[in-house]
């Protein structure tokens, strides 16, 4: 039996820049942005035409958001799309703990 070992990575917490993603910090963001959106939609248990309605989206705009094809969205329109949702959005600029570069995130 030939058994090979396997290189196991620890994560950065971060996949996109793992996989070596352009402007990984950003899509990670947005990803973390969408996620928020696809909950408050299911929380709220409106159907895709209802949250395209609602958010001056097609259905099919809608789907491709929630399935993580959000490339062509700006953060600004992801955050618009939170406040018609019903959500305050802060912006919070603080030095960071490190004297590295500083970094994006999402709390709720």
């Amino acid at each position: 039996m030939n058994i090979e070992k396997i290189k196991i990575e620890r994560s950065s917490g971060n996949v996109f820049a793992d996989l070596e993603h352009p402007d990984a910090e950003v899509h990670l963001l947005k990803a973390e942005l969408v996620t928020r959106i696809d909950k408050i939609i299911r929380q709220r248990r409106l159907k895709q035409v209802e949250a395209a309605k609602l958010l001056g989206l097609s259905q099919p705009d809608i789907s491709r958001l929630l399935q993580g094809n959000f490339r062509e969205y700006s953060i600004e329109r992801l955050l618009r799309l939170l406040t018609i949702l019903g959500r305050d959005v802060k912006m919070v600029i603080q030095k960071s703990g490190r004297h590295q570069q500083g970094r994006l995130s999402v709390e709720a």
